[in-house]
């Protein structure tokens, strides 16, 4: 088998399923060739969501996991636009978000990282897309953390996303990086994407969506098709 195994998915953006530098995908990959399921409507049907499938501090992850104040680290906060393959916005749409807290520290009991958790940080959120398919995140700037891939390995700053679409057959799970982080260039995960499409998983600073004296502003578009699509990232 290859490690391009599906001959329909745009492989200029999505990395191979077997990227031999990221050592989990050699065992997760597929083992068997893909299927194309038929085109029915069924596979074109929801979910739809809107304003009332989020609760009022679900996409504030300053706030949502809260007990005796804020989580520590360097509030930030994380918007754009979701667009279909024809640039078009994509309303109604679920994004959920989750990460490390600002040390680097997941709350997972399968996370063996030493570093401290907070107890003001659930680490998860999520949103439904406006009318112009914007959302909008409140957090804190996940920190890096050692990994078990290579010598001396370390993930760098990222949020992971999931994004529904107008259809389950749209569905995206992805990755977000920050500008200028220095362990970008030594990131498996990140180097197995196409270098063409890399700049599709970085959010840029922004100081017209910076809060005064709050915090830091990031947008992060995500595209789920056509030639700008936003690679998958697991």
């Amino acid at each position: 088998m290859t490690s391009k195994p599906f001959p329909g998915r745009d492989w200029n953006s999505h990395p191979a399923y077997v990227s031999p530098d990221y050592r989990s995908s050699r065992l997760r990959a597929p083992s068997k060739p893909l299927q194309q399921l038929p085109d029915t409507p069924e596979l074109h049907a929801g979910p739809h969501f809107d304003g009332n499938a989020v609760r009022q501090l679900d996409n504030d992850l300053l706030k949502n996991g809260a007990h005796d104040g804020e989580p520590l680290g360097q509030r930030i906060v994380v918007t754009g636009r979701v667009l279909d393959q024809h640039g078009q916005p994509v309303p109604d749409t679920l994004i959920e978000i989750w990460q490390a807290n600002a040390a680097g520290r997941y709350i997972d009991r399968n996370d063996d990282n030493d570093a401290p958790l907070d107890p003001n940080f659930l680490g998860a959120g999520r949103a439904a897309t406006d009318a112009q398919g914007r959302y909008r995140f409140y957090t804190v700037k996940p920190g890096a953390y050692p990994w078990g891939n290579h010598h001396n390995a370390w993930r760098p700053n990222h949020i992971h996303l999931s994004v529904f679409g107008p259809s389950i057959a749209t569905r995206l799970v992805t990755q977000m990086y920050f500008a200028g982080d220095p362990l970008l260039e030594f990131d498996p995960i990140y180097l197995a994407v196409p270098a063409a499409a890399r700049h599709r998983l970085v959010a840029e600073y922004s100081p017209d969506v910076t809060e005064s004296g709050f915090a830091l502003g990031y947008i992060f578009d995500i595209v789920l098709g056509g030639a700008g699509k936003t690679p998958a990232q697991t």
